[in-house]
């Protein structure tokens, strides 16, 4: 599906994210010149439409202390997988949880949750934890901590 033109405006002013303000959206409206009203109408049509996947937040965690990072990569029957996910996603320190299909036979792994923490220690007994209270002790796993930062940015729309 193409961008008209005003969508592909909102987009390109959207591309370096928001602005900590109190009201970002009428600032983007602003910006390409269309009443904020319609601006969110076109938004949600674009996640409707599959044009935006998602809009979320890219949180530098480094700056706020967090650089025990770790990712726990989990190998779940399929059969499973729903209920164990939506557990695990409800942990007040789990930031990201999702599903991606296995890459056999190198990566048997099909989901996906992070931890952010100060301390390496604290992030593995949070894992430790978790896994206790949700029976997961069976379940075949990794932790796999970050070793390096990359640049993250938003989407990047070209015309």
């Amino acid at each position: 599906m193409a961008l008209d033109d005003i969508n592909h405006q909102i987009l390109t002013v959207m591309e370096n994210g928001l602005d900590i303000c109190h009201n970002p959206y009428a600032k983007i409206a602003k910006a390409v010149n269309i009443d904020e009203k319609i601006l969110l109408q076109r938004l949600q049509k674009m996640l409707d439409d599959g044009i935006l996947k998602r809009m979320g937040i890219v949180v530098r965690h480094h700056e706020l202390g967090y650089n025990a990072n770790a990712m726990i990569v989990w190998d779940i029957p399929d059969d499973m997988i729903e209920n164990i996910a939506t557990s695990i996603a409800v942990e007040g320190f789990i930031t990201l949880c999702y599903q991606r299909p296995r890459q056999l036979p190198d990566w048997p792994y099909n989901l996906f949750c992070m931890i952010h923490g100060s301390k390496r220690d604290e992030v593995i007994l949070q894992k430790d934890d978790m896994i206790k209270r949700l029976g997961l002790d069976n379940i075949n796993h990794q932790i796999l901590f970050s070793t390096r930062r990359l640049k993250q940015t938003g989407a990047k729309y070209g015309k």
